[in-house]
């Protein structure tokens, strides 16, 4: 039996140390990631994907630490991806949430990842997709992806996950926040944590202001929570709404989002490969370097010289 194929069986089979072992292929995008992509892909679709969004400091962690334990009394399997930032020094992840939720990696139903964003455009890796599958085929049954709250880059959740929660907090200036960062339009479940605060009601109102701006949201009318993580308050009103909204998108309009899903991670996967493919014949031609010199020399602006490599090599493959 070959190594890949004794991987992806115990993945299958949901063992931790293969499932840590494969996350980390995909992560630094080792050769055999693929493929073990590929075989892993046939055994996905099972899991339920819940995206935590919202800005830094609104308690996301902490939040996600009592979803997990109030999920496992409900005896579900969760994986957890939290997508922090990248360390300048190490290029790993910088916030290392997996502390945060120490108490839990001694249970066999809990897995959790950090994941560095490695200054990858929308908050999140570009092997976050790549750990979810792992997680979904390792047969956990909520997989929830958190992200490094950084501003607009937070829609880019949307692309991954089937139910978004946007976590805020009275105080913090997060209406305006929410607004500028779209999440008021990504978002199926709203939670204003930290309730304990002063000002919660009026934040609440806000929120409710805000979603009867947009009243197109299908049919599906997204709840707002109040919530104080801390003392474990709102957890469970929290998850009875995830299992409502999971529910929901079991009508014909989930049909058409899952199509628009795939849609982005085909159009995601072209780009990476043809981005890669690109610059590796470019280098081997010397192209590249040669064109980095003239950047360098102020003759031309990187978008360009993008723009000029790009339609070079076009008009080579159309030539063909």
């Amino acid at each position: 039996m070959s190594q890949i194929k004794r991987l992806v069986g115990n993945v299958v089979k949901s063992d931790r140390r293969s499932i840590a072992k494969t996350i980390t292929l995909v992560e630094n995008n080792q050769p055999e990631a693929q493929e073990i992509i590929s075989k892993l892909y046939p055994h996905t679709g099972k899991a339920h994907i819940i995206g935590v969004t919202g800005p830094t400091g609104s308690g996301k962690s902490t939040l996600i630490g009592k979803l997990v334990k109030e999920l496992r009394k409900r005896k579900r399997t969760v994986g957890v991806v939290a997508v922090d930032p990248t360390s300048p020094f190490t290029g790993g992840a910088f916030l290392g949430d997996r502390i945060r939720m120490q108490e839990l990696s001694t249970d066999e139903g809990v897995f959790i990842r950090s994941m560095a964003t490695r200054n990858n455009p929308g908050g999140l890796a570009k092997a976050t997709r790549d750990a979810i599958m792992v997680l979904d085929a390792s047969g956990k049954d909520v997989i929830i992806v958190e992200t490094v709250g950084a501003g607009q880059s937070e829609v880019e959740i949307i692309k991954v996950a089937q139910t978004v929660v946007v976590v805020l907090a009275p105080g913090l200036g997060d209406d305006i926040q929410a607004i500028k960062a779209g999440m008021m339009e990504i978002g199926d479940i709203f939670v204003v944590n930290k309730a304990d605060r002063e000002n919660v009601d009026k934040a609440v109102s806000e929120i409710w202001a805000m979603l009867n701006m947009n009243p197109d949201k299908e049919k599906w009318t997204p709840p707002v929570i109040k919530a104080t993580a801390i003392k474990d308050e709102g957890t469970t009103d929290l998850i009875d709404k995830i299992d409502e909204h999971r529910k929901y998108l079991k009508t014909e309009v989930v049909g058409m989002k899952y199509k628009e899903r795939i849609e982005t991670e085909l159009i995601e996967a072209i780009k990476l490969k043809a981005a890669q493919s690109v610059i590796s014949d470019l280098k081997e031609r010397g192209e590249f370097d040669e064109f980095i010199g003239k950047i360098m020399e102020k003759k031309i602006d990187p978008y360009s010289a993008a723009d000029a490599l790009l339609t070079k090599r076009l008009k080579k493959y159309k030539a063909s």
